[in-house]
């Protein structure tokens, strides 16, 4: 059987090909498919994170080594070198590729326009530029955002319920993360709300944080909040040390607090990473990621460390406690 098909039906079918990422392609009889994880952090910093990525890939059935394949690159807090590993991932070709945070979306998506990219978590990708529309994502990418701007303004709402007359705030900054110029204009706004003033710290790398630290010391910060970004969440018990030292009431995600530091509020971020395996099977199921709208995050987490606002003196309010997810004595 012979179907013709016009010259203009041809030209339109094989655009049709080249355009659209490489969705399904892995399953392709006998294919294994390879997904490649770009990393921002360490493997060491990111073992839960990953072992809820792989727990979420096992509930869809799949066997790491067996029926899927993750191949790791890591820039261990190197936001220089993410362009070349999202590079070295295209050029082994792998189905898909998995990353996190503003830095490596945006190193995926210059890497790629045709292999899939599935964002396990960040701030907010409209702000970033990493798509247009979280409804329609269009192009080759999706994933989940939890929209870091309004969480860490959040935060100081948290500060100032817990000690009514702080007036200094500490921000932590990555210097190489272009999401937090929109982050702290938020938290500015918030702040100016609540009579706090800011002093912002924009650091680059975790050999700075002593130094920042002793800056803020010179001054009158009575608190300082983490940010999320893997700089910072990278090395948090050296973070919450620095803090507790300086006497300093501290917040950021869940691990500030099980670190040792005072509040922990932001999304439940393991949860996230678990999710991540359901637009990973969408994708090598057939679905094309622009059809897939970016999902906000649903599971947030407040964690209070009463032993830590113990040594600094400070009275948790009852309204605190009992919003809270956990509280460590």
């Amino acid at each position: 059987m012979v179907i013709d098909i016009g010259r203009r039906e041809f030209i339109t079918l094989v655009g049709a090909m080249i355009g659209c990422p490489r969705a399904g392609r892995a399953q392709q009889a006998g294919k294994v498919p390879r997904i490649g994880f770009l990393g921002i952090s360490s493997p060491s910093t990111f073992a839960p994170r990953i072992e809820a990525f792989r727990q979420g890939l096992r509930d869809f059935g799949y066997i790491e080594g067996s029926t899927i394949i993750i191949e790791y690159r890591w820039a261990e807090g190197h936001y220089e070198r993410l362009p070349e590993l999202a590079a070295d991932l295209v050029r082994s070709n792998v189905d898909l590729i998995v990353t996190h945070a503003t830095p490596g979306s945006l190193a995926a998506k210059r890497a790629t326009t045709t292999i899939p990219i599935v964002m396990a978590v960040i701030g907010d990708p409209v702000a970033s530029g990493v798509v247009a529309n979280v409804a329609r994502p269009g192009g080759n990418i999706t994933g989940q955002s939890f929209f870091n701007a309004e969480l860490r303004a959040k935060r100081l709402e948290l500060l100032k319920e817990v000690k009514p007359n702080l007036t200094q705030v500490a921000v932590i900054l990555n210097a190489d993360n272009p999401a937090t110029k929109a982050e702290f204009q938020a938290m500015e706004t918030t702040a100016q709300s609540l009579k706090i003033k800011l002093q912002p710290f924009r650091l680059r790398a975790p050999s700075e944080f002593v130094s920042a630290f002793e800056s803020m010391e010179q001054t009158q910060v009575e608190a300082v909040e983490t940010g999320d970004d893997p700089l910072a969440m990278g090395d948090v018990g050296a973070i919450v040390a620095l803090a507790a030292r300086a006497r300093f009431l501290s917040i950021g995600p869940e691990d500030v607090a099980r670190a040792g530091g005072t509040i922990g509020y932001g999304v439940e971020i393991v949860a996230t990473y678990r999710h991540a395996a359901f637009f990973v099977d969408k994708i090598l199921k057939g679905a094309n990621p622009a059809d897939l709208p970016i999902e906000g995050a649903s599971k947030f987490i407040t964690v209070v460390n009463l032993r830590a606002a113990k040594a600094l003196g400070i009275d948790i309010p009852t309204a605190t406690l009992l919003r809270a997810d956990e509280v460590i004595e």
